[in-house]
């Protein structure tokens, strides 16, 4: 009786969820988990006053973090569209709850750099393939695919920094409390997976897919170079909030608590979101000309804010950044995934969200090393200063690609029909 309910219990296949409701889990768990990664920016000047190290140090954790999942993406990035995306699902959110229970261990720095290395790689693994999850399980007649991959990383950041804010504010030992929670959330999400349908079946290449590279099909590459510009400067802008946000906000503007730090960093997070929605029903190129226009805008009025010492101005700057980070984001994503065949949608999201992050990181490092010497509040004129250029430079792409194309705008909505085709 034993051995045939061990061999039912084997044998029966799980009941997966229906399209809709698979769609709608896989967003909250890409929510769930950004939000995790979001949760260490308002914990890191807890971290500094008890481990004792600067805003060089402080870039560092956040950029280490930032290559383990550039690394991530670049090795696995399109490895579930070869095995299957529930058995990468499963492993990445392991590896999340591995992060969680370090963190809650960390005593030093270096718990700290093992703790960001582990999460970099499960974020890496999980990124492109929710995201793909997403584009696979959206109902054909009304495919939200682009607006939730556009949406989820303001959503998510947004939703746990002001979290771990608000725990820093109110909580005792929020260290502990916050992951201690997050390391239950992971398992769980982790038991949900099996729950969800397979959508991309077993294909060979899975060991020749690990070889690095970035992988963005002929098709999609003209359409990929001119989001790239706006792709760097929107990412980079948002990894010196989450790095350096905080401190900024206390050394520069006189904000030293937390929770207000944390709303900087939501001001432009949570409105990158709205903008994403705003975008929505844009043609591609007209969002993403747009955001960059807006974005553009609201980072020149970040360089406002840091020469006339206004908080007012750096909170509205960052409100106005956020809005035309999520247009001109949204706008990228279904210029470049426009027509993109199945096989290849892990890749080439994993291939935009490579840029995404290497842009998170870099800058922000050198912007951190430089503030030692140079100062905080004038490397951050600097920044702002070649982000505008950036912006404005994928405006002016858009308006050589209509005139080289001399063909009506690709609508979104059209790029969200061919996805999923």
């Amino acid at each position: 009786m034993i051995r045939l309910s061990l061999r039912l219990a084997t044998t029966m296949p799980v009941p997966t969820l229906p399209r809709t409701p698979a769609f709608w889990t896989a967003a909250g768990l890409l929510l769930l988990i950004l939000a995790a990664s979001g949760v260490p920016t308002p914990l890191y000047r807890v971290y500094q006053e008890q481990f004792g190290f600067g805003p060089g140090m402080l870039t560092i954790v956040f950029g280490i973090y930032a290559f383990a999942l550039l690394a991530t993406l670049l090795v696995v990035g399109g490895l579930s569209d070869h095995v299957g995306r529930r058995p990468v699902l499963v492993g990445g959110l392991l590896l999340q709850a591995v992060a969680m229970g370090i963190f809650l261990a960390a005593d030093g720095i270096g718990w700290l750099l093992a703790a960001r290395v582990v999460q970099g790689l499960s974020v890496g693994a999980l990124t492109g393939t929710l995201g793909a999850v997403l584009l696979d399980t959206q109902r054909p007649e009304r495919p939200l695919g682009p607006l939730l991959n556009s949406a989820a990383p303001g959503l998510g950041l947004s939703a746990g920094v002001v979290g771990a804010g608000l725990a820093v504010e109110f909580a005792d030992s929020p260290t502990r409390w916050i992951f201690a929670v997050l390391t239950v959330a992971v398992l769980a999400a982790a038991a949900v997976v099996a729950f969800l349908p397979e959508t991309s079946p077993r294909a060979p290449g899975a060991l020749a897919s690990l070889r690095p590279t970035v992988r963005v099909p002929r098709s999609q590459r003209s359409a990929f170079l001119t989001a790239l510009p706006v792709l760097v400067a929107a990412w980079a802008l948002g990894g010196l909030y989450l790095s350096l946000g905080p401190s900024l906000a206390a050394s520069v503007f006189g904000i030293e608590a937390p929770l207000v730090g944390s709303l900087l960093v939501l001001a432009m997070q949570g409105t990158a979101a709205f903008g994403a929605v705003v975008g929505h029903n844009l043609p591609a190129e007209r969002a993403m000309v747009a955001g960059a226009s807006v974005f553009a805008a609201g980072v020149a009025g970040t360089i406002a804010a840091l020469l006339t010492g206004e908080t007012v101005v750096l909170f509205l700057s960052a409100v106005v950044s956020g809005l035309g980070f999520g247009m001109a984001f949204l706008g990228a994503v279904a210029l470049s995934s426009a027509g993109v065949a199945p096989g290849e949608r892990a890749g080439l999201l994993s291939s935009v969200f490579v840029v995404g992050y290497l842009s998170f990181s870099v800058p922000a490092i050198i912007a951190g090393s430089l503030s030692a010497t140079v100062g905080l509040e004038r490397v951050t004129e600097v920044y702002a200063a070649v982000l505008v250029v950036l912006a404005l430079t994928a405006v002016a792409g858009v308006r050589m690609r209509r005139r080289r194309a001399a063909r009506p705008e690709q609508p979104v909505g059209a790029a969200r029909e061919s996805l999923a085709a």
